[in-house]
């Protein structure tokens, strides 16, 4: 056992050597790829120490984190019905209690403020507190963004009389100044999608309509549309501005900067209603946006930066990374494809995609066999593809469920693995993490939804019980931290658990819903004939052959030269389900990433 003691000596030595050059001198080990100075230490040479044991088999330095390898199996490798019943039972009991609390409390402002019990709107005696106002628009944003939560859920009695309420006391001629990404995603898409959840029969909730109802909640998504359109104006780019004033539009002190994902991610609203009511100017102005941001990437890199001046063009930001800024950009290419069967939205896609693999992806080159660290995607610099910081921020969790869609599995079970880790350490997510000191650099979560999210689609694509268990922690973490007296609060500070007095809606609209749906393998959503997607805030629109027709001839044909056509043997991930068929049978009754590399990631973000 001489050996033993020998690498545990050079791993103590490593790791102290490189966390005293990093606090003295911040020279952190190999910046360009600091990830291994937790874990990895001197791969190579301990992979040599192993090997070189005198009469012994060759081992790869792996092996050392091999002891009681069937621990992760035991906790994760099955779950019983039972079990999964009563975390649906949670679930919808943790919904309820925050729905119920917001219409009895907070209803008709934006937000319910479940400390004190009250009611929030926007901030009207600081205009510039846009974390509030960029939100909150006067517009009962809790009810509308929850609607279809609630069909989810199977309450049709309640998702009618919300329905009701919304149409009688909804109203967007208000002097709000919002932001125009929130407004299309939380509000415009919610009314679009329980618009076609209520007139369309063949939808998997069947019949939920009630007599008397005239296509008024697409008329109000018509009515906020064109109050978002000013955005769309007096800008060289056709870069819409981020902020729009619903009564006087784009405000006279309005900046000139905006970010990627909040101009690029409005085609798949504004594209459904253009082809719903069959006026093409809404899907026009959000493709053009795609398009002029599509036209500024890196000639070198391919990469986007999340930054970008609406007038010049110029990249004002120049982090291309996967989280705050930049997520639902790439999100949307792909849903944009699915849902409206554009070549262009996929050809964009794929580009993104291979850029990202190669500029921002770090780690070994498979995510469950060889050696080195695991899979990682970085904040780079756009140009030049070098790292900028050592940290990632929460809204990346959302990337592995936007992998299964694309059929990349594998790389998917990675990422969320490491999420997974860091939620298991802390209880939540912090808002950022730094991968290289192992602690987090922002420390606030506010309920947000995207590891539910990606946890739920790995669950559909792999039917791997290790999801329930990630949901169930997920679930009682979210119990145990994050009630109060009326409602979840979001979390001040992940470690020593302190709250903010704010539930934003999206933990109705999405964290709820997605626990619910990963318990309820019978929901209608799972049953139905038809295919269905998710906006980027969780509301449910149908992949329909409506919405891969238009009314209109194309009036801004795509002329990028470097979007050529796919090559012959390249498949748009038209049906998702096919992709699952990727995971090899034999994988879907173990464990989805082998014990020695869970035990990697637990070890990288400090858990033992």
């Amino acid at each position: 056992m001489q050996w033993r003691s020998i690498v545990v000596g050079l791993v103590v030595l490593r790791v102290s050597l490189s966390c005293v050059l990093w606090l003295a001198f911040g020279l952190g080990p190999n910046v360009s790829w600091g990830f291994n100075f937790h874990l990895s230490f001197n791969l190579h040479k301990l992979d040599l120490l192993f090997r070189e044991e005198k009469g012994s088999h060759k081992r790869s330095y792996l092996s050392f984190f091999d002891g009681n390898k069937d621990e992760y199996v035991r906790r994760y490798s099955s779950f019983p019905d039972a079990l999964r019943a009563k975390m649906k039972g949670m679930a919808k009991e943790m919904f309820y209690f925050g729905y119920d609390n917001y219409m009895k409390y907070a209803f008709p402002e934006d937000e319910l403020n479940p400390i004190d019990c009250e009611g929030r709107g926007p901030d009207v005696l600081n205009p510039s507190n846009i974390n509030i106002n960029d939100v909150l628009g006067n517009y009962s944003l809790t009810l509308i963004d929850t609607l279809d939560t609630l069909l989810v859920l199977g309450n049709v009695t309640e998702f009618q009389r919300a329905v009701k309420l919304v149409i009688d006391t909804v109203s967007f001629d208000k002097d709000s100044t919002v932001q125009v990404f929130e407004a299309n995603i939380r509000i415009l898409g919610s009314l679009i999608s329980a618009h076609i959840l209520l007139t369309d029969p063949k939808h998997p909730f069947g019949k939920v309509g009630f007599e008397g109802y005239d296509n008024e909640l697409l008329h109000l998504a018509h009515d906020l549309a064109v109050r978002l359109l000013p955005a769309f104006e007096n800008t060289s780019t056709g870069i819409p501005y981020p902020r729009v004033n619903l009564k006087t539009g784009v405000p006279p002190d309005s900046i000139n900067e905006t970010c990627t994902a909040g101009a690029g991610s409005l085609l798949v609203e504004f594209g459904i209603l253009s082809r719903l009511i069959g006026d093409s100017t809404f899907e026009w102005v959000a493709r053009r946006a795609v398009r002029a941001l599509w036209n500024l990437r890196s000639n070198e890199t391919g990469l986007l930066g999340n930054v970008v001046n609406i007038q010049t063009g110029q990249w004002v930001g120049k982090q291309s990374g996967l989280g705050a800024g930049m997520d639902s950009f790439y999100e949307y290419l792909l849903k944009s494809y699915i849902l409206f069967g554009e070549k262009e939205d996929y050809r964009m896609f794929q580009a993104a995609y291979e850029s990202i693999q190669n500029h921002l992806r770090r780690g070994r080159e498979s995510c469950n066999e060889g050696e080195g660290d695991p899979p990682l995607y970085v904040n780079v610099n756009m140009f030049s593809g070098e790292i900028m910081n050592t940290w990632i921020d929460s809204l990346q969790a959302f990337f592995p469920g936007l992998q299964v869609l694309n059929g990349d599995v594998d790389n998917a079970i990675c990422l969320h693995a490491f999420y997974y880790a860091i939620w298991k350490r802390f209880g939540a997510l912090p808002e950022r993490y730094n991968w290289q000191l192992q602690a987090p650099d922002v420390l606030f979560y506010p309920l947000r939804p995207e590891l539910v999210e990606s946890t739920y689609l790995l669950y559909q694509a792999t039917k791997n019980p290790f999801y329930l268990h990630v949901g169930m922690d997920i679930l009682q973490s979210l119990e145990k931290n994050a009630k109060v007296r009326c409602g979840y609060a979001t979390l001040h500070h992940v470690v020593d658990k302190s709250k903010e007095d704010r539930m934003e809606s999206f933990f109705l609209s999405e964290t709820c819903k997605y626990l619910y749906l990963l318990f309820d393998e019978d929901n209608p959503l799972h049953k139905s004939d038809n295919k269905y997607i998710f906006t980027t805030e969780g509301h449910v629109v149908p992949i329909d052959k409506r919405f891969r027709d238009k009314q209109w001839n194309d009036l801004y044909p795509c002329k990028e030269g470097p979007l050529a056509e796919r090559e012959p043997n390249t498949r748009p991930p038209l049906n998702n389900i096919s992709n699952c068929n990727r995971i090899p049978e034999e994988r879907r009754y173990t464990l989805p990433l082998k014990s020695i590399y869970m035990r990697q990631i637990d070890h990288m973000v400090g858990l033992f």
